[in-house]
């Protein structure tokens, strides 16, 4: 397991959160982190870049059938 000092990240809030669904990003090196923002002591999901952009580029393709 990777131990990041949380404190030290920018987290950024997605354009696709809702009032009820809200995740943030933050950037760590070739790491992305994932987390819900409204639990921000909760558990945090991370990422390899490459992994991270794979499942944002195949996103679009399964939200629309």
């Amino acid at each position: 397991m990777i131990e990041i000092d949380q404190t030290l990240l920018v987290w950024i809030k997605s354009s696709r959160s809702t009032e009820n669904n809200c995740v943030e990003v933050a950037y760590h090196g070739e790491l992305v982190l994932v987390r819900d923002s409204h639990d921000r002591a909760g558990p945090v999901l991370t990422f390899k870049w490459q992994a991270w952009r794979a499942l944002l580029t195949d996103l679009p393709s399964r939200e629309n059938g």
